[in-house]
């Protein structure tokens, strides 16, 4: 369920944020590649936030398994950061919108490359 406050805007601003300076610190596995946070959503009553990431340089599998190992350590750092009463359980779900663009993009290259040659 997307975000339906400003509060819940801002706390997931914050959680992303905060994630994108933990993640690399934490997760020190060359395997993994370069994880990058595309966006942050909050349930209403802010138990539960899904967190989109993309992966540069590995296999989004295997980034997915390592940061959803990590999730308990990763809400336990946050909770000594966040200063609110709860804070959200992590669920990480790989961004496919960029490579999906990124392929829409070469498609409408190689169509108006075929265009021009007839």
């Amino acid at each position: 369920m997307p975000v339906k406050n400003h509060r819940n805007q801002r706390v997931a601003d914050q959680i992303q944020r905060d994630l994108a300076e933990l993640i690399p610190r934490e997760i020190r596995d060359p395997k993994v590649g370069l994880i990058t946070l595309q966006a942050v959503e909050l349930t209403t009553d802010m138990a539960h936030a899904k967190i989109f990431f993309t992966v540069l340089g590995a296999e989004p599998e295997y980034a997915l398994a390592a940061l959803r190992e990590k999730a308990g350590y990763l809400h336990s750092l946050l909770f000594k950061r966040l200063h609110i009463h709860t804070v959200p359980t992590l669920h990480f779900h790989h961004d496919e919108s960029v490579a999906r663009g990124v392929e829409m993009s070469r498609l409408i290259d190689q169509a108006l490359g075929d265009h021009d040659k007839a």
